[in-house]
């Protein structure tokens, strides 16, 4: 199955069960939601969410639950989030060996490389896979910025293929379609700019608040791509207040509530990480509930 790197990609919450197990029961009941709404593919491991909070053997589990439950319609893709050049070509190889049809990728972790090393770290991991691979590029939250002449270099590679783009600075979306036009596909990365990234010519949305709000979500994008822009707008600015849940340090949490009152979802979260508590869990509860109250009534957006 190739990628298209288009479309709505849920970036995927981690389900446990109160006895902090896998929930791989929950993790269906929203991979099924997920799927009828249809989006385009399902991110596993996110870096800003509990992949660090994971063994080993659960990434491999979740990674091969993941592919039987969705059945090849969408492909899965794996986050690669390491330390070193060789842990990450092992965590790519893990991935296709278990079934993974794409990777997530960010640069290294903690260490904060310079533009060759940095460079240098995506092609040696390029170079040992077969799987196309999309550049998580966040400056804002890990340090590392990966520039247009980087990517110069990268896309020598053909299996570097798209970018994650959460610069927060909307123009470089123009900037990466004058200068890679469709050589590089660009994904926002960023829920409260998903929309502008979309007019601005972004093929795609990785997307959080989806894990609670799958419909919504992917109505917003074809909408935006069928050129019906007042509707997506409409739904947009409703869901705005919920996509800025995901821009705070307690993302997984907020997300994690919303799936919660969706029914697609449970609050369980894995340490150091805890359910939020007092004023701040009123807070977000009372946003999600006015959400909820103004739902919109969705337009036939599947047959667009």
């Amino acid at each position: 199955m190739s990628i298209q790197w288009n479309g709505v990609m849920p970036a995927v919450t981690t389900k446990f069960t109160a006895d902090d197990k896998l929930d791989f029961n929950m993790f269906e009941v929203n991979m099924k939601a997920q799927l009828n709404a249809g989006v385009s593919g399902i991110i596993l491991g996110g870096t800003l969410g509990e992949a660090s909070t994971l063994l080993e053997e659960e990434k491999r589990e979740l990674v091969k639950h993941t592919v039987s439950l969705t059945e090849n319609k969408v492909p899965v893709i794996m986050n690669i989030a390491e330390q070193s050049t060789k842990n990450a070509i092992l965590a790519a190889n893990k991935a296709e060996q278990d079934g993974a049809k794409g990777l997530m990728m960010l640069p290294p972790m903690r260490y904060k490389a310079s533009d060759f090393e940095t460079v240098t770290f995506y092609s040696e991991v390029a170079k040992n896979t077969s799987l196309p691979i999309m550049v998580y590029n966040n400056p804002v939250d890990y340090k590392i910025e990966v520039t247009l002449d980087m990517f110069e270099e990268l896309l020598k590679y053909d299996n570097i293929q798209a970018v994650k783009e959460s610069t927060r600075d909307i123009s470089n979306v123009t900037r990466m379609i004058n200068r890679f036009g469709d050589r590089l596909k660009i994904l926002s990365g960023v829920d409260t700019l998903a929309l502008e990234s979309l007019f601005m010519g972004s093929d795609g949305w990785v997307s959080g608040l989806v894990c609670a709000f799958p419909e919504e979500t992917v109505a917003i994008y074809k909408l935006a791509k069928a050129g019906r822009f007042d509707e997506a707008l409409k739904i947009y600015r409703w869901f705005l207040p919920l996509l800025e849940l995901d821009i705070n340090a307690f993302l997984v949490q907020n997300i994690k509530l919303a799936e919660v009152a969706t029914g697609i979802g449970s609050e369980y979260v894995r340490a150091p990480r805890l359910p939020l508590q007092g004023a701040e869990r009123e807070r977000v509860l009372a946003i999600i509930a006015e959400g909820l109250r103004t739902r919109p009534t969705l337009p036939d957006y599947k047959n667009l």
